[in-house]
């Protein structure tokens, strides 16, 4: 059978030959369809053939469609395409979302204009969560990885938010690029973070107003556990964080940075697309699959214990419960599949060390509790 002739804008069927037999090419719109026979294990083929392709400019993957096997060559595309109406829209709502939580915060009416004066809360919250995704951003950009825009995730809660994603699209060329675009969000987030927890820290604390107080109806009030990283920020600058007056509390924008530290906590779980689960992939390869599949059962015990040992209300410890859910969700969709699976240095080994120690000091058992 004679092969075909190699497409003019993509790498020469030669160069294929050694790994993938192609007897046929075809053209989906922008796409090259290469119809052929793999000659070795998928894994050796992406390895070969990814950086061919990347130099051409496109991603490619393996598929079969009717019996035969495909590779579909599609372009890359690393910038932003047009408006990101979506990403817009979510983040107007976030924001929307966060004012609302931090009207609560100051005592402030929800419901009308006052709610704007609110602002140094949600700047708080979503400062910290769009430098944690723009260095995941930032460092996939760097690595040539397909990543999108932060998607903000509204919620009107007491926080406004459940935090901030980022999608990556194809392969991820290395454990080299996998380690970096999985530690760059939390390592800037936590810079972030102290730096918002330092500005906080020195605002004035917040009361409550005296017809609040003096309601025999509002018994219960919200306590949040604080983590160790934010009890050193108080003590370093001998700033309070814990005052004998329970209609006194530190300024709404230390919460910000409380939300900064207990997302960075979430996201450094070692289990699957996490932080934590790329960060650790990257350091141990395959072998971090046996701590995933540890996770939830470290999420379900400490929620257990909470609950039935240490006396915690259900509400709190339900927390863990719920992680606990979402990491065997998580887990099961798998870890990243970087293409070059060759070992870390021992310097990106030590930066993820640390960045894991940091995520450590950013837990706290009993994060937030209503008290009354």
């Amino acid at each position: 059978m004679q092969q075909p002739e190699s497409p003019v804008d993509g790498p020469p069927l030669s160069a294929l030959s050694d790994v993938f037999w192609v007897y046929e090419v075809g053209r989906d719109g922008e796409s090259i369809r290469y119809y052929g026979e793999p000659i070795v294990d998928g894994r050796t083929l992406m390895r070969e053939l990814w950086p061919l392709f990347r130099e051409s400019g496109y991603e490619i993957r393996l598929t079969r469609e009717r019996g035969e096997w495909l590779l579909i060559a599609e372009p890359v595309s690393l910038g932003v395409d047009g408006i990101p109406w979506t990403h817009l829209i979510l983040f107007g709502l976030t924001v929307a979302s966060t004012l609302f939580a931090g009207s609560l915060w100051y005592h402030y009416d929800p419901f009308s204009l006052e709610a704007l004066r609110a602002w140094p809360f949600t700047v708080a919250v979503l400062g910290v969560l769009a430098v944690h995704e723009l260095g995941h951003y930032a460092m996939g950009r760097y690595h040539k990885v397909q990543v999108s825009l932060p998607y903000f995730i509204p919620i009107p809660t007491l926080i406004g938010t459940m935090g901030a994603v980022i999608k990556m699209k194809g392969q991820i060329p290395s454990r080299r690029a996998l380690f970096d675009i999985g530690v760059a969000g939390p390592l800037a987030g936590l810079l972030a973070t102290m730096v918002v927890a330092i500005i906080g820290l020195h605002l004035p604390p917040v009361t409550a107003p005296q017809e609040l107080i003096s309601d025999p109806d509002a018994g219960v009030y919200i306590q949040l556990g604080y983590p160790p990283l934010l009890e050193f920020l108080a003590w370093l600058f001998d700033r309070p964080l814990h005052y004998d007056d329970p209609a006194v509390a530190v300024n709404p924008v230390v919460v910000g940075a409380w939300v900064g530290m207990f997302v960075t906590f979430l996201n450094m779980i070692p289990v699957g697309q996490l932080d934590g689960g790329h960060i650790t992939r990257a350091i141990l390869g395959e072998d971090a699959d046996r701590i995933s599949a540890f996770v939830p059962v470290v999420l379900f015990s400490l929620a257990g214990y909470l609950y039935y040992l240490a006396g915690v209300p259900g509400d709190a410890a339900f927390i863990w419960a719920f992680w606990g859910f979402l990491a065997l969700v998580v887990g099961f969709m798998g870890s990243a599949q970087p293409i070059d699976d060759a070992e870390l240095g021992t310097g990106r080994v030590a930066v993820g060390v640390l960045t894991v120690v940091l995520g450590l000091l950013c837990f706290t058992p009993v994060p937030i509790q209503v008290v009354g």
